[in-house]
């Protein structure tokens, strides 16, 4: 909700008063993405607060989109539920009009487009979409606030991502090694595994993420699966 304040004036009377407008606040919230061969683990923290005030410990910030994709978002959360619901609206009109599900790869395109037409009010939130592309291999696109983008293997958006990449970068992408290494194949229990470390490091430095973990999997064959989702507890201080 857009605020409007005003701060009493040290002006002589009939002078101008200042205002000042607050269109936006910080939910906190991060998440994760990894993609594999024919897999992608996607994981979001649950706690949803601003400051030092927590307003709920079990809300997700993963959102399914089709059987081969998902939205992750974090940010300002009345911008988050607005881009939401206008994303999923325009994602039914396209399989009404075609008679199929929209692909990862135009499901990115038509984010990075929502987002370009808010570039002079942007949506205070950043966006990660993840899934299964039409070669059956996992893909993680990343977005600027108005709507540049680029496929990615690996990311982390949000309030504890300058915690958590370099941390995959180093774990997963292996980058800046001195010594050249051998990357180890990524498996999905792998994955899961460095995306709960990654957390529970986080949680360590910053408040705005703990009580717990959502960790999604999506797969070539056995597609999205909302109702299989793991959960991951971290601590709640």
């Amino acid at each position: 909700m857009a605020l409007m304040t005003s701060e009493p004036s040290t002006a002589a009377p009939g002078q101008p008063m200042m205002h000042h407008f607050h269109p936006y606040s910080d939910n906190g919230g991060t998440t994760v993405a990894v993609a594999g061969k024919d897999f992608v683990v996607v994981a979001s923290d649950t706690r949803l607060s601003e400051g030092y005030s927590i307003y709920t410990r079990e809300q997700s910030k993963i959102f399914n989109l089709t059987d081969n994709t998902v939205l992750l978002s974090t940010g300002c959360w009345c911008d988050v539920i607005t881009f939401v619901k206008v994303l999923q609206a325009r994602i039914k009109f396209y399989n009404y009009d075609h008679r199929k599900a929209m692909s990862t790869g135009a499901v990115a395109q038509l984010v990075s487009t929502m987002l370009y037409g808010k570039r002079f009010f942007p949506y205070y939130i950043s966006n990660m979409v993840a899934g299964i592309d039409e070669n059956g291999v996992g893909c993680v696109y990343d977005y600027d606030p108005v709507g540049c983008f680029e496929r990615l293997t690996f990311h982390s958006v949000g309030s504890s991502a300058p915690l958590i990449q370099p941390f995959l970068d180093s774990v997963i992408g292996q980058l800046n090694q001195k010594k050249p290494v051998e990357k180890r194949e990524l498996t999905e229990e792998y994955v899961k595994s460095v995306i709960k470390d990654a957390f529970v490091s986080a949680g360590e430095r910053d408040i705005y993420v703990g009580d717990g973990v959502h960790i999604q999997v999506i797969r070539k064959d056995g597609g999205n699966d909302p109702k299989a989702v793991e959960y991951f507890p971290l601590r709640k201080d």
